[in-house]
């Protein structure tokens, strides 16, 4: 088979190529784009063509960010939960992300494109958050800019050899097409392993809202542990007398406590993932009664309504 064709296609349509492949990406869709930059920057000659693929690749980049600041900005951690309830993987959820956000700072705009899915849900806690847009575009750019010139650069690099592999693709194409769908379905079955594996974690017994009505009737308030972010804290309410903590340091959280009594775990995760790492652990550590509490906060903030002691506004 005569690879002329391909060669000739990503002559004539690179720039189009990278800014569609980038856009997508960082809008969500997984789509991989460095293989893209890489083939097209194989086929120019020149140094001012590469400038115009990274010019591409940035803009591109920071269509996609901006569009997911301002969606952070605009409806705070809907946005975030939203985008981690897409996930294949109900265990990445919107307090491990924040975390990792807050501890890098601004540097988790520019590191973050190096990491698959992080990349997209960065900006929205930007936005979230507050960060001024200059400070974020700037960061966003720099990260662009970093991410999409390596993949040019290692492309532009390596002609020789994409151009074999190229050669190869065109002669044994259907086989290898064949081969990446059995690893794209390899890679889905594991993720649904994980689904399935978080599933039969979360069967264990949960605490519903009508229980903790009913506990609030009897004045008998279990121990509650809290694993939101404190910036998710500070801008939906506090939970009166819950012990704030992370998912790592939940051990520490309920340590010197009467391992009889019960515990209660939230979050504000989907499928109240957080929640059920935590009362695993804390099940694993000898406490006898731990349950997550069903529906995470947005349930717990709707019981709030009827009983305002629940929640205290900041």
């Amino acid at each position: 088979m005569d690879q002329g064709w391909l060669t000739e296609f990503l002559h004539q349509h690179s720039n189009l190529m990278v800014f569609v492949n980038v856009l997508l990406q960082q809008l969500g869709l997984p789509v991989p784009a460095v293989p893209t930059m890489m083939l097209n920057a194989s086929q120019v000659t020149e140094i001012e063509q590469l400038a115009v693929l990274l010019l591409a690749a940035v803009t591109a980049s920071l269509i996609a960010d901006l569009v997911w600041y301002q969606a952070g900005k605009s409806f705070g951690y809907k946005v975030l939960k939203f985008l981690c309830k897409m996930s294949i993987n109900p265990g990445s959820c919107v307090n491990q992300t924040e975390a990792r956000f807050v501890r890098w700072g601004v540097w988790s705009l520019v590191v973050g494109k190096f990491i698959p899915g992080f990349s997209t849900v960065a900006p929205p806690v930007a936005g979230a958050l507050g960060m001024p847009r200059a400070s974020f575009m700037l960061a966003s750019a720099v990260g662009a800019a970093l991410w999409a010139g390596m993949a040019l650069l290692a492309g532009f690099a390596l002609q020789a050899q994409i151009g074999i592999a190229l050669a190869f693709l065109s002669m044994h194409g259907i086989r290898i097409i064949a081969v990446f769908i059995g690893l794209l379905l390899c890679w889905l079955a594991w993720k649904f392993w994980q689904k399935k594996r978080f599933e039969k974690l979360a069967s264990i017994p949960h605490f519903s809202p009508a229980e903790l009505a009913d506990t609030i009737k009897r004045n008998s308030m279990p121990r509650i542990i809290d694993l939101r972010s404190p910036a998710l804290i500070a801008e939906t309410g506090v939970i009166p007398h819950a012990t704030v903590s992370e998912m790592k340091q939940v051990g520490l959280a309920a340590n010197g406590w009467p391992q009889h009594e019960m515990v209660i775990t939230i979050c504000a995760c989907p499928g109240d993932a957080a929640a059920v790492h935590a009362a695993h652990t804390l099940r694993q550590l000898g406490f006898q009664d731990v349950r997550p509490f069903a529906g995470g906060f947005d349930a717990w903030r709707e019981l709030a309504i009827q009983h305002p002691a629940l929640l205290i506004k900041s």
